[in-house]
C-alpha cells in the first residue's frame, strides 16, 4: 500500500482533528506529554507520545481488543496508518520544539523494499504535517522472532533520513543490553514497574542514578514513564532524570488537545482548537498501558494534580 492510499484513509472530523476508519472502527489519536524538569521543579514540555484510541459505534474500545481484529494482511497498513494519524495531529499543534514518539513494529515489514517504502511514507507524512524529520522519535517494538539483520537495516534507514530512535521497556536484562548494542538508540524508556520498584529504596535509586548518568555520557536520553504521583516526580528530580511521563504530570488527550493552552511554546500563536472534553483515564498499569492496550473512562478526581508550565503546582 502506497502513501497515497494511506492518506486516503484519513479525514478531518468536525473538531478539526485527523481521524481514520478501519472496517467499522474509528481511529483517533491521543497525545501524552513528556516533560523535562530542572532542579527547581520547573517543567517544560519536550515531546508527545502518540497513542491510538479506537471506537466502535461511538463506544471506545481497548486497543488490545481492536488489534487482534485486524486482518493479518492489513496489519502493516494499520501500523503505518496509526503513525500517520499521530504525525498529522501533532502537526496541527504548530509546535517547532516538540518531538513525537511513535511506535514501530519492524517485524511487519519483512523485505528491504517494504522497509524503504515505509520509511518513504513516514518522510512524506512528516513533511505534509509541517514537521521536521528530527522531531520524530521512532520507538522500536521488537519481538523475539524479529530478524536482527532486518531490524538493523530498518534503524539504519531511519537514521539516514534524520529520524531519532527509541527503545521501550528497558529493564537492564540481557535482552535489553542486546537491544542497546543493536539499535544504539537516542532515547531509552525505562520499564515503568521496574523503575517504580527501584525508586522505593535507596539502593535501587542509587542504581538508577548511575544508569541515567551512564546513558547521558553515551549520548542517550533516559525517559521514566508511568509516574503516578508527585513523590515519584520529586525523586526523579533528585536523580536528574532527563525526561518524565505519567499521569502525575499530564494525561493523554484525544486530538484536538488543549496542550497549547496548558503548555504554550514561546513565540507561538494560541491554537484555535478547543479541547474535546475531559479524557480521564484509569491509573497506570504496565499491562494495559497504551498503545499495547487501552483505558476505560473513570470519573475525574477533584484532587488530581495539574501540571503547570513552569514551576509545578499542586491542586
Amino acid at each position: 500500500m502506497n502513501a497515497d492510499s494511506i492518506f486516503s484513509k484519513l479525514r478531518r472530523s468536525h473538531t478539526g482533528a485527523w481521524i481514520a476508519t478501519y472496517r467499522d472502527f474509528t481511529l483517533e489519536s491521543a497525545l501524552q506529554p513528556i516533560f523535562s524538569q530542572d532542579q527547581e521543579g520547573v517543567l517544560e514540555l519536550q515531546a508527545f507520545e502518540g497513542l491510538i484510541r479506537p471506537s466502535l459505534n461511538g463506544e471506545q474500545v481497548r486497543p488490545a481488543q481492536f488489534f487482534p481484529q485486524v486482518a493479518v494482511e492489513d496489519q502493516a497498513m494499520i501500523d503505518s496508518l496509526c503513525r500517520t494519524l499521530h504525525i498529522f495531529n501533532t502537526g496541527l499543534l504548530g509546535r517547532r520544539k516538540v518531538s513525537l514518539f511513535v511506535n514501530f513494529h519492524p517485524g511487519l515489514f519483512v523485505t528491504i523494499n517494504d522497509i524503504r517504502r515505509e520509511v518513504d511514507k513516514i518522510r512524506l507524512a512528516v513533511r505534509e504535517a509541517g514537521l521536521t524529520n528530527d522531531q520524530l522519535a521512532c520507538e522500536i517494538t521488537q519481538k523475539q522472532n524479529d530478524s536482527s539483520d532486518m531490524l538493523s537495516f530498518f534503524v539504519r534507514d531511519l537514521r539516514q533520513h534524520g529520524f531519532r530512535i527509541a527503545i521501550d521497556e528497558y529493564g537492564a536484562e540481557e535482552r535489553d543490553a542486546e537491544r542497546l548494542r543493536l539499535l544504539k538508540p537516542d532515547y531509552v524508556k525505562f520499564e515503568a514497574t521496574w523503575v517504580k520498584d527501584f525508586l522505593e529504596n535507596s539502593a535501587g535509586s542509587a542504581l538508577l542514578r548511575v544508569m541515567v548518568e551512564q546513558f547521558r555520557e553515551q549520548g542517550v536520553t533516559a525517559i521514566f514513564e508511568g509516574l503516578e504521583d508527585l513523590r515519584q516526580v520529586d525523586l526523579c528530580r533528585e536523580l536528574d532524570v532527563p525526561l518524565l511521563q505519567g499521569y502525575a504530570l499530564a494525561r493523554p488527550q484525544i486530538a484536538p488537545t488543549s496542550f497549547n493552552e496548558e503548555f504554550p511554546e514561546i513565540g507561538m500563536e494560541p491554537t484555535k482548537f478547543q479541547p474535546v472534553g475531559n479524557q480521564t483515564l484509569e491509573p497506570y498499569n504496565p499491562e494495559i498501558h497504551m498503545p499495547r492496550s487501552g483505558y476505560s473512562p473513570l470519573p475525574a478526581s477533584p484532587n488530581r494534580r495539574t501540571a503547570a508550565f513552569g514551576k509545578r503546582t499542586r491542586t
